[in-house]
């Protein structure tokens, strides 16, 4: 994954070997995506001083950016936009939401497609925190 983030940096998952990373693919139209980014937040914030990385990666349209940006506004983890970012080895994102978990060694060990299809707590508890004990 390389993507340019809304906040102008840059995402690399190659330079996030070390961390757990997150990668959560939303829209800003689908109402089970929106409800699971506050346990997303509340997770990050609980766990980033771990070495936690959290992106969402918006399926919207590239023409409705400022509607991510607002859906956006109360989260503290990175955002890219699907289109304007390089995503290869995860298969067609064609639905969301969708939430891959990459170990500190860049194994991926949450599959989108494979798991529930959504995310809440206690999953964040059960397939995230025993990644995170050094």
């Amino acid at each position: 994954i390389e993507a340019p983030l809304l906040d102008g940096s840059r995402f690399s998952l190659a330079d996030m070997r070390g961390k757990v990373v997150v990668v959560n693919v939303w829209a800003t139209w689908c109402g089970p995506c929106r409800a699971e980014m506050p346990a997303l937040e509340a997770f990050y914030q609980a766990h980033r001083d771990q070495g936690l990385v959290v992106l969402a990666i918006s399926a919207d349209d590239r023409s409705d950016i400022d509607q991510v940006r607002a859906a956006m506004h109360d989260f503290t983890y990175p955002a890219a936009m699907a289109q304007d970012s390089k995503i290869s080895g995860y298969g067609r994102l064609w639905r969301v939401p969708l939430t891959f978990v990459i170990d500190r060694d860049g194994v991926l060990r949450r599959d989108g497609f494979k798991a529930a299809p959504t995310i809440d707590a206690a999953a964040l508890d059960q397939d995230v925190l025993p990644l995170l004990q050094p």
